[in-house]
């Protein structure tokens, strides 16, 4: 039997996901605890997704994904893991696998309200909860995401926000996780397609969402410079105003900006954008000059005033190759 001294994930919900028509799995994890992200999800691409909670046993998770992974079914990893585990009553865990099938265990040492609700593709588990009401609207949750046809991730942030409208944990919110698998997702190999955590914050599941926003900010701009070479200006000025609607603070998108601005002989314009730019990341002013999209203000006295132009420096060449640079002299004492 094992019984591992672990740091404790208490006062937990969580959700465990399959979407079969795209074939993800995602967990989403929100709790009165230090980077409960750390701790909870687990899980592999076209095997299963597991979250263990409440006196949280890496075990659950680390050995779950081995057992499906061998060929047990949800409930069998389920009962084999209460089975190896000695402090199974302190646990709480949900496993959904590539089949969609799920199961849950809450164990009846768990700090009140404590339970979870298992359905095909899906399981939702809260402890330390104001009551069942909890899970129940994070189910449903679930299901109605789904109906609106809301991407998995999309779909488990709001299972998270469902649990706190619902009075969530009884003592507070402090940090919050999610995770999607998908094969190949990260250079056609690793399987973390998304991984974003909140570690501490006063309002973790908002900051969640908003990092969320931020990861997809990127998408309404793809394609922008065929859209530029084609002249159609007022489509690409539209593209990064999307960007921007996701994250205001996105300074690439007002270089994009400056970059259409330019493509209209409009200099005044590209440098407000550009100031912009760097009044949200000031290292971008010398970006710029490093940047040949933008060489043709960088002679330009308006643009150079945003900053120290005088400290610019061209950078040295690199040093690629195996053997690396040899150590630098240590300063002097």
């Amino acid at each position: 039997m094992l019984g591992l001294s672990v740091t404790a994930a208490h006062a937990t919900y969580s959700v465990v996901a399959l979407d079969p028509e795209t074939g993800e799995l995602g967990v989403a994890v929100q709790s009165n605890t230090i980077a409960v992200g750390a701790r909870v999800r687990w899980g592999m691409a076209g095997v299963a997704a597991i979250a263990s909670q409440a006196s949280s046993n890496p075990m659950m998770g680390e050995i779950g994904v081995t057992l499906i992974q061998r060929g047990f079914s949800a409930e069998e990893a389920r009962d084999m893991l209460v089975a190896m585990d000695d402090g199974a009553t302190n646990r709480q865990f949900a496993i959904v696998d590539f089949n969609g099938n799920s199961a849950g265990w809450t164990g009846e040492d768990n700090s009140g309200w404590a339970g979870h609700i298992c359905q095909p593709n899906f399981c939702v588990e809260a402890n330390t909860m104001t009551g069942p009401e909890v899970v129940n609207d994070m189910a449903i949750a679930y299901v109605q995401a789904t109906e609106a046809g809301l991407p998995l991730a999309e779909r488990l942030l709001n299972v998270l926000d469902a649990a706190e409208a619902a009075g969530g944990d009884r003592r507070g919110t402090q940090s919050a996780g999610l995770m999607i698998f998908e094969q190949r997702a990260i250079a056609d190999y690793g399987d973390h397609a998304l991984d974003l955590r909140v570690d501490e914050s006063e309002n973790p599941l908002a900051e969640l969402r908003r990092i969320y926003d931020a990861t997809l900010a990127g998408g309404p701009t793809s394609g922008l410079n065929d859209v530029i070479e084609a002249g159609n200006y007022e489509q690409a000025m539209e593209m990064v105003n999307a960007s921007l609607a996701l994250d205001p603070n996105r300074d690439a998108a007002y270089l994009q900006m400056a970059q259409i601005h330019l493509a209209m002989d409009d200099v005044p314009g590209a440098i407000d954008a550009l100031a912009q730019a760097i009044e949200l990341n000031p290292k971008q002013y010398y970006q710029i000059l490093r940047n040949d999209n933008f060489e043709a203000i960088w002679d330009n006295p308006d643009y150079q005033a945003l900053g120290d132009y005088d400290a610019f420096w061209e950078l040295e060449p690199s040093v690629p190759g195996g053997e690396g640079m040899p150590m630098p002299p240590m300063p002097a004492e």
